[in-house]
């Protein structure tokens, strides 16, 4: 009976899951495998200080990624407005104000609209630290408030009469009394807003807004759903340093799934996010790759819409000749503290892959003299690692709960001042 459960549980989390890929979930059977070294640029100069880093390996790694993962951030500027919509300086009883603010997008005669929803505690005097992530079903999911504005974009993913209308339905995922009372902000948006998680939505994303949009479609670096929502991710940053109560060098990042894949893409290439957090990311996101457990490259790359640039499917079955893993995503994140979760129930995502991608960016942090994770063998279960490469493993499946929060706010307290 556990075994069924845990098969359908795989089901409804993985909806693109095929069913004619073999999903290995037995340790035994992974291999052995060699990790690119993350220290040895492309001419084989083996990098060992920081400043070899910085000049030499860090920018050949991020255009691995740019070219042959997510595809290439457009550096075009795409206009945007700020509006205040509403505010509520009584939220949860007092102790937070919230804001709604419209982000309007505007360019080559397209316009996108993104709802940013603001939690800000009441009681911090001095500027406020903060926490950026997506949300998966609305601002009106991460809390049963009857003020919230539904995003424009939810009614093109969902039918009107589907039960994530609901307010509050994602409220548990979202611990805001845990938080404010803490002392941090939160920041949200649907990731809808950005960019529609349904196949043929595209040109109502913020993609559709940029010149090259009809000419790059076919290109293999052209970047998809990830890079569009990591993109999105420093936009909120963006709003953020123009409000004079916001603490602009403590922001982190947190995303979970597909978002926590997306959140160490947008902290790789955006030095603003102080820390980084990825909650059960995965294959594409912390999960080491050649492992061959759960979920794949060939799975995970044939979700539609596409989440990763046309390019990484050249490596379908072909994992081990790839010249970079995810500890070298990881490793984009140093010298600033990154953190990085799972559950133990959450085989899809490879919980021990997910923590060897975290142990294997440490050498990058040692040239920083920070410290990375103690040991090639994970923690156990609720034993917490607060390095400047952090690590839990907590009871539980695939989602963001109670806990993660208080190992998140306990790592933002320790590392991220």
């Amino acid at each position: 009976m556990k075994s069924l459960k845990y098969a359908l549980l795989c089901l409804c989390l993985s909806p693109f899951f095929a069913t004619s890929q073999q999903v290995n979930y037995d340790e035994s059977l992974v291999g052995s495998y060699e990790l690119p070294d993350v220290l040895r640029s492309n001419d084989g100069t083996k990098i060992d200080n920081k400043q070899k880093w910085e000049k030499i390996r860090r920018p050949e790694v991020l255009e691995t990624y740019s070219s042959l993962v997510y595809g290439r951030t457009p550096t075009e500027e795409i206009p945007v407005s700020y509006e205040l919509l509403t505010e509520n300086k009584q939220a949860l009883n007092g102790f937070a104000t919230m804001r709604q603010v419209k982000m309007t997008f505007s360019k080559n005669g397209k316009t996108v609209n993104a709802l940013l929803l603001l939690m800000l505690p009441n009681h911090v005097k001095k500027k406020i630290p903060m926490f950026v992530g997506y949300n998966f079903k609305g601002n009106h999911s991460t809390i049963a408030d009857s003020s919230i504005i539904y995003s424009e974009n939810f009614k093109l993913v969902r039918e009107p009469d589907h039960l994530d209308w609901i307010r509050g339905v994602q409220a548990k995922r979202w611990d805001y009394t845990q938080i404010i009372k803490r002392g941090y902000g939160v920041a949200t948006m649907c990731y809808h807003d950005i960019f529609p998680d349904k196949d043929g939505f595209k040109d109502y994303s913020i993609a559709a807004l940029f010149s090259d949009y009809s000419s790059r479609q076919q290109a293999g670096d052209n970047w998809e759903a990830i890079g569009a929502w990591a993109w999105g991710s420093s936009r909120i940053v963006d709003y953020l340093e123009t409000l004079p109560e916001i603490d602009k060098r403590r922001l982190a990042i947190i995303g979970h799934s597909r978002q926590g894949k997306a959140a160490l893409w947008a902290g790789a290439q955006d030095p603003r996010f102080h820390v980084v957090i990825s909650n059960d990311s995965g294959e594409g996101g912390a999960a080491i790759s050649r492992r061959n457990y759960g979920e794949t490259l060939a799975i995970v790359t044939g979700i539609k819409p596409a989440w990763f640039a046309k390019n990484l499917n050249a490596y379908h079955g072909r994992e081990k000749e790839m010249p970079f893993d995810q500890h070298m995503l990881v490793a984009l994140m140093a010298p600033r503290p990154v953190y990085v979760a799972s559950a133990e129930e959450d085989r899809w995502a490879d919980p021990k892959g997910e923590y060897l991608s975290a142990y294997h960016a440490g050498p990058v942090y040692a040239l920083y003299k920070k410290k990375g994770l103690p040991s090639e063998t994970p923690p156990a279960v609720h034993q917490p690692i607060y390095n400047d490469v952090g690590y839990h493993i907590r009871a539980g499946i695939h989602d963001v709960n109670s806990y993660d929060w208080f190992c998140y706010l306990n790592f933002f307290d320790k590392m991220g001042r």
